[in-house]
């Protein structure tokens, strides 16, 4: 399916060759080069994906991020941050985006990464005819697979679309241990070694929203050696 999709970066040479090799998967991509422009087509609505550096002129990218989920714009988020810069990586999540990729990056990477999160707006976009997905209930935690939105008793939290879809993963195999490259598999749809980290600080992400105390989780436990698993019963 063809998606259309927005790079906003500044060095004019690296958003060609993102332009080029996202065009090679069968999708219109748009470029700009400065952060003004850059919001002002993310926030069009007419976007499926936004590759969106974090260092640029005019406005910059967590700025970007954090007024575009603020006004609750439901366009998939993918940061490009410097190597250096873990930082932004953290600031990046937290203020919504999907998902990250550290420059220098591998054209395999990104298409694995850029393949996984439209997968997730393809496996969202449910017909109206089909059946309402019962929602899924541990304890006092709920999460309501059609509206995609999570309850801890009566207060709704604010997940972004990775960490929802983690505990998506987790919560529909309770008592299932998962390694970290089983995650990085089956929730960034990619399988690229090294990246495990990134699973590392979704799950501490999950943790401090989901947990009543994140230090001594009862839903997300660490099984050591190996991975994590879901308790089965809260």
């Amino acid at each position: 399916m063809e998606r259309r999709l927005l790079v906003v970066e500044d060095q004019r040479d690296i958003a060609e060759l993102i332009a080029l090799h996202l065009r090679d998967l069968g999708h219109r991509v748009d470029v700009v080069h400065d952060g003004d422009a850059g919001y002002e087509a993310a926030a069009s609505g007419e976007y499926d994906l936004v590759l969106l550096d974090v260092m640029l002129p005019g406005r910059n990218g967590l700025d970007i991020a954090r007024v575009l989920r603020a006004e609750k714009k439901r366009v998939a988020l993918l940061m490009l941050t410097a190597r250096s810069s873990e930082l932004d990586r953290v600031l990046g999540l937290e203020l919504g985006a999907d998902d990250y990729l550290t420059k220098p990056f591998s054209i395999p990477e990104l298409q694995a990464r850029v393949k996984a999160l439209l997968r997730r707006l393809e496996m969202q976009a449910t017909p109206t005819d089909a059946p309402a997905a019962q929602p899924i209930v541990l304890g006092d935690l709920r999460i309501d697979t059609a509206s995609h939105e999570v309850h801890i008793g009566d207060r709704m939290l604010a997940l972004t679309a990775k960490e929802y879809d983690l505990l998506l993963q987790f919560a529909r195999s309770p008592g299932r241990v998962f390694t970290r490259a089983q995650l990085l598999d089956s929730v960034w749809g990619t399988t690229f070694e090294g990246y495990e980290h990134n699973v590392n600080t979704h799950i501490n992400r999950l943790r401090a929203k989901i947990e009543a105390d994140p230090a001594h989780p009862r839903y997300v436990l660490t099984v050591r050696g190996v991975g994590y698993r879901f308790a089965g019963s809260t």
